[in-house]
């Protein structure tokens, strides 16, 4: 059969092609293929949707030292001038780091600070606080708090932690199957005799390695002739049995050379001949509906086509990128105090803000692995240094690359558990973007953005004066500063208390009661000024509720330590008691904003931002949680 010599239908850019190639592709793209695997089998692969945890972690309250655990009522009122003696397993008990705290032991008293009598009796000389060195059930994972969101590569952080989460399965995107073939009467393979004017097959082998290197899986075929019906047919079969198929050689000009005829007949070109040397003669076509990409022969040309071509189509199937590993210099955001004995290594979340690299220290405990998941870098801190304060420069070991954090969005302020859902809706919508948030409470936030350290802040501040949320706290703080106020949600504060509320507790007023412990929120968030609000509204002392001064950084915390029983009530929103199973006393709605500087709303991705809050799939997420309601989300309110 004699065919035409081929002549290229165009000498398009690269980028041109590419986008060529993945607009052709989007739906297909769009929507990927997914299998259940076990967590151990699931390294580096990625997530289909994301993933929340069935258990909390630890399960248990645990010791976090080495010591005798108590009751702390019994050590009030211990000090050198009046030491308490304890009995063991009366008073005490000895405890080492990790062991159950059970009942009625609330308390634990390092090894170093105990004094010992004899084999019955220690002596202590300092009173011991409720809940001191333990670790709560949930410090580390909160049952039903989002472990991995959607479209997330899972690194071995991860599977320490969905496994600590009780999460044994995993939804991931299947590994596209990647079909290689290559044609030409002169290919051999590789355990054939060489001779005269026969080449090895080297090219596709390499294309093997190439395509396990990215996280797909090959499906080589053996070598063809170069025979025209030969040919079509080994490819009709690739395209029905893969799912991207790369047709090595014969996509030229030459007699031979069947490629760009036979993808006509059968389908359709959308690229033949890229503006790159070498790789002049690529082909992009599409058969069957899937896509068919021609690679040169040359060993160089086939290696500068897929790695270009191949490899990005491959990725876009995968929803993942080559990721780099490189030292950069980064603002530190807070304070961090070091060890003088030890070289340290502190999990960092880092952003761009208006062209500087801020970073922030992530929860630094032991046992707090989902700060390695959340980590963008490490800062290696050397001995000696008692701490990096704020402002100053330090380095950072990058474990994500440097694009994807200079596309992060800044968040630094108040927790709500949305601030997960619309990081996940970011990940879904731009896989290159992302929001990194940190949590240190609204006033927290407000700083931040008075320094200069965030993209957004969240925020809900009850001013005691004007019953208003928010802004009399921008104009106070951020005077002078040209901000605004993107609108988020209403959410419903109130009293977390266990099922059947035991206590009987009605509202605020009952904190002051004896027989109720309760915990708080941090100084500085908006949950905490809401609840010192409502103290001062009512005439109470704060000093008389039992559990004033423990504090927890999170809402699902503090819905944690009342589930497992360490407290009797905590102030949060209503979405974390429901997760935790508890019941709700309402105690007010409250206004969840974010608070931005102007030059920053003009930006891709904050404009994203915008469009997820105004978005039905937020509004549908949303509805999936309780106590929220949506008026203006979303709207820009200028200051």
């Amino acid at each position: 059969m004699k065919f035409d010599r081929n002549v290229y239908l165009s000498n398009i850019d690269l980028n041109e092609a590419k986008e060529k190639m993945l607009e052709k592709f989007a739906l297909e793209l769009y929507k990927p293929k997914t299998e259940i695997l076990t967590v151990d089998d699931a390294l580096d692969r990625i997530t289909y949707k994301p993933v929340y945890a069935r258990i909390s972690s630890p399960y248990f309250n645990a010791s976090a030292m080495d010591g005798i655990s108590v009751i702390a009522k019994r050590t009030f009122g211990a000090d050198e001038r009046n030491p308490i003696a304890l009995k063991i397993n009366q008073d005490f008990i000895y405890v080492d780091t990790g062991d159950v705290i059970e009942n009625p032991f609330d308390s634990v008293i390092m090894i170093e600070d105990v004094i010992y009598v004899d084999n019955e009796r220690v002596k202590i000389i300092k009173a011991a606080s409720p809940w001191q060195h333990i670790r709560p059930i949930g410090e580390d994972i909160v049952v039903s708090e989002m472990i991995v969101p959607s479209r997330h590569q899972i690194n071995p952080f991860d599977i320490g932690s969905l496994l600590c989460g009780g999460i044994t399965e995993i939804e991931v995107i299947k590994k596209p199957l990647i079909g290689i073939l290559s044609t030409g009467t002169e290919i051999i393979e590789a355990e054939d005799k060489i001779e005269e004017g026969k080449i090895i097959d080297s090219n596709s082998r390499m294309f093997i390695a190439m395509t396990k290197k990215i996280g797909a899986k090959p499906n080589r075929y053996k070598p063809i002739i170069d025979d025209y019906e030969l040919i079509k047919q080994r490819i009709v079969e690739a395209t029905k049995e893969n799912d991207i198929v790369v047709v090595i050689a014969g996509t030229s000009a030459g007699r031979e050379d069947y490629i760009s005829s036979i993808i006509k007949e059968l389908g359709e070109i959308i690229v033949h001949g890229i503006a790159i040397k070498p790789g002049k003669p690529a082909i992009i076509g599409v058969i069957n509906n899937k896509p068919i990409i021609g690679v040169p022969g040359y060993p160089v040309s086939a290696y500068i086509v897929f790695s270009q071509i191949v490899e990005p189509l491959i990725a876009e199937y995968l929803k993942t990128k080559e990721q780099k590993k490189e030292i950069v210099d980064a603002i530190i955001s807070r304070r961090l105090v070091s060890s003088l004995k030890n070289l340290e290594f502190v999990r960092m979340k880092l952003g761009n803000v208006s062209g500087k690299l801020i970073t922030t220290p992530l929860n630094r405990g032991a046992g707090v692995t989902m700060s390695l998941v959340k980590a963008d870098g490490v800062a290696i801190i050397n001995k000696e240094t008692e701490g990096i304060e704020a402002g100053e420069t330090i380095k950072i070991e990058l474990l994500k690359d440097i694009d994807t954090i200079n596309n992060t969005i800044v968040s630094i302020g108040s927790h709500d558990v949305i601030m997960d859902v619309i990081a996940s809706l970011i990940a879904e919508r731009n896989r290159q973007s992302s929001l990194s948030s940190a949590h240190v409470g609204s006033l927290g936030g407000i700083m931040a953005m008075k320094r200069g350290e965030t993209h957004i802040a969240p925020i809900h501040l009850l001013d005691e004066k004007t019953g208003n949320y928010n802004t009399e706290y921008i104009k106070r703080y951020l005077k002078n500063q040209d901000v605004s106020i993107i609108k988020g949600v209403k959410r419903e504060q109130g009293l977390m208390v266990a099922k059947g509320n035991p206590k009987k507790i009605k509202d605020v007023s009952d904190l002051v009661n004896d027989n109720i412990i309760f915990v708080n929120r941090q100084k500085g968030s908006g949950t905490r000024i809401l609840l010192d609000y409502k103290i001062k509204e009512l005439g109470l002392d704060s000093a008389k509720i039992i559990g004033y001064e423990r504090e927890m950084t999170t809402h699902m915390m503090v819905a944690s330590a009342v589930s497992s029983g360490s407290a009797d009530v905590g102030l949060g929103i209503k979405s974390a008691a429901v997760a935790m199973g508890l019941e709700f006393v309402p105690v007010g709605e409250e206004e969840y904003d974010f608070v931005i500087h102007n030059e920053f709303l003009e930006e891709e991705r904050i404009k994203n931002f915008i469009e997820i809050l105004k978005s039905d799939c937020f509004a549908s997420e949303l509805k999936k949680l309780e106590g929220y309601s949506i008026e203006n989300a979303g709207e820009i309110v200028a200051l």
